[in-house]
């Protein structure tokens, strides 16, 4: 990952690389390894994740179907 840091503003250079690690999910991934967990709770966390992955799934076929109002196309 690259940052350019212009006319010496490191403050706004430090921002935009916070902004880009959030959003490639590697604080949410350090916090996650930084803790022991259960292998029961990795199971439930991974099939709530998988449930939620579902119900979004369903959601946006129905968007896409037009059987609930949505960001019409």
């Amino acid at each position: 990952m690259q940052v350019i840091v212009r006319d010496n503003n490191v403050e706004q250079a430090i921002r935009v690389l916070k902004k880009k690690l959030q959003r490639e999910g590697v604080f949410k991934q350090m916090k996650a390894h930084a803790t022991y967990e259960k292998p029961s709770e990795r199971r439930n966390r991974q099939k709530a994740q998988a449930i939620k992955r579902h119900r979004k799934y369903v959601r946006k076929q129905m968007k896409r179907d037009g059987l609930i109002p949505g960001a019409g196309r």
